[in-house]
């Protein structure tokens, strides 16, 4: 699989104007919008190419720009600013063909005006802010989702802004193209894990489909001697390796048995074009080892994941680290596991899973150890253990209601347990939850949020407000301004929206 950050991704940046205002104005039009083009690019905080396209003056121009952006493969999304006055009428075929996410960037070349030299030919040039209320009109007549920026490019903020869209528009394409591999089913008897596998294929793109634990039991077994030593190589250069892990070790072959699980995993991946999966403890076939440490490895490299079949969680990992491209910070799997209510106003939750949480959120050099697993009847598992580095993420679940996805996400501090953890055998990671614990408690519980998260220190709210738009997809947001009464209204409202809606 190519690496997330590796992965070219670009934002087509189309500019309107008109036929009338002759060769000379639109030549000045083209310069000035690639200029902006470029300060986007330049900036090095957008995780795209701004591709810059030539100024759109009719309406056949602008289909078949839209058409290209539609079926081009590596096209995230589109930037619209309209430069001069650019009639609408000439965008509504293409703005209703359009498929890819929309951002339409209010500006204009020059951040202050020459107010001793104004003209009206300096007036017929500079119309963005007459041009794009005629191109808002559209937009809001046609019922396209769009995201609207408002503000001068030489502004960080309105990068910034730019910048998480494009974030967000990175996460959306990559879930489009996703395939997604489950080894067996979900864990028995859990509803929360279950969903609509078609509905999630029209609404977001993501391909989920079974395979047998058999044919990854398989390429385990044929995994090389070579390649299973090199592994071991990388486990002792990056990680503080166990000493009965360590060659020699009496526990060295368990070591071996786990590089090998993570060789037949990549390789079964890789063919498939696989960039999310999930694996289930309830169904591990002729595998001695529950994976553990090849799971978080993937992780790691950008692969989405999901424990005990759950392959929305799997899908929004995979979606999360596509939008964290290239950002400080990481994106794990989590689970909330127990509390700490001793001091009231200073509850934190522990958050953990079996053994797979990813080690991009590690503070400090993780361990390579082996214990015991008391459940999914198997050998002794090898792990990755560590604590999450400090900082503020947040939590991330997506659930099926029926009807609609929803996603749920509570803005979180990731801080130091209070002791050491000597006889926890998992990674974990433990924060205080927003606005505090009871309400971020009740209200997840309220939005029928599930136990299996993605918990990002890398990206926040504003990326996945911008996602959700981009998806058509529910969002609730548990933060410091949260309130049950709050929650309860807008669970409702939103109910009698989607039900609405999905009947227009």
């Amino acid at each position: 699989m190519t690496p997330i950050a590796e992965r070219t991704v670009e934002i087509w940046f189309l500019t309107g104007s008109q036929a009338l205002h002759g060769d000379e104005t639109l030549r000045v039009v083209a310069e000035q919008s690639q200029q902006v083009a470029e300060h986007l690019q330049e900036s090095g905080a957008v995780p795209a190419d701004i591709v810059w396209k030539p100024v759109l003056t009719d309406s056949a121009a602008i289909h078949t720009v839209v058409l290209e952006a539609n079926a081009h493969p590596d096209c995230a999304g589109v930037i619209t600013w309209m430069h001069t006055f650019s009639p609408a009428k000439m965008w509504i075929a293409g703005i209703d063909a359009l498929r890819k996410p929309l951002l339409h960037l209010h500006t204009q070349a020059d951040a202050a005006l020459p107010w001793s030299t104004i003209d009206m030919d300096f007036m017929n040039l500079n119309q963005a802010a007459h041009g794009d209320r005629e191109f808002g009109y559209i937009g809001a007549r046609l019922g396209v989702a769009r995201k609207v920026i408002a503000g001068h490019v030489s502004n960080p903020a309105v990068v910034e802004r730019v910048a998480t869209w494009s974030r967000a528009a990175r996460g959306a394409h990559d879930l489009r193209t996703m395939r997604l591999a489950r080894f067996g089913d979900n864990m028995r008897d859990v509803a929360v894990t279950e969903g609509d596998k078609v509905e999630a294929q029209l609404r977001f793109g993501v391909s989920v489909n079974t395979y047998g634990v058999t044919e990854l039991a398989q390429r385990v077994d044929a995994a090389g001697p070579q390649a299973v030593s090199a592994l071991i190589s990388e486990y002792l250069d990056t990680y503080d390796v166990a000493t009965e892990l360590r060659p020699g070790g009496e526990r060295h072959e368990s070591l071996r048995y786990g590089a090998a699980i993570e060789v037949g995993l990549r390789d079964f991946l890789t063919e498939g074009r696989f960039t999310a999966f999930t694996t289930n403890f309830e169904d591990l076939g002729g595998l001695r080892q529950l994976p553990g440490l090849a799971v978080q490895r993937l992780m790691a490299d950008g692969y989405g994941f999901g424990g005990e079949g759950d392959w929305k969680t799997s899908a929004i990992l995979r979606t999360t680290k596509a939008m964290a491209a290239g950002r400080p910070g990481g994106t794990s799997f989590m689970e909330d596991y127990t509390y700490d209510l001793a001091t009231p106003g200073k509850e934190k939750i522990l958050g953990a899973h079996m053994l797979e949480v990813c080690p991009t959120i590690a503070g400090a050099r993780p361990t390579l150890e082996i214990h015991p697993l008391g459940i999914g009847g198997r050998e002794d598992p090898v792990r990755l253990r560590f604590t999450a580095a400090p900082g503020p993420a947040v939590v991330v679940g997506i659930n099926d209601m029926g009807d609609r996805f929803r996603l749920t996400l509570n803005k979180v501090a990731v801080v130091e347990p209070d002791a050491p953890l000597p006889n926890l055998p998992v990674a974990c990671a433990v924060w205080e939850p927003a606005p505090d614990f009871a309400t971020s408690a009740e209200a997840w519980i309220l939005a029928g949020g599930p136990h299996h998260t993605v918990l990002s220190t890398a990206v926040g709210t504003p990326e996945f407000r911008d996602l959700a738009a981009i998806l058509s997809t529910e969002l609730v947001v548990i933060d410091e301004s949260t309130t049950i009464p709050a929650v309860q209204n807008e669970l409702r409202w939103s109910a009698a929206y989607h039900r609405l809606a999905a009947r227009l």
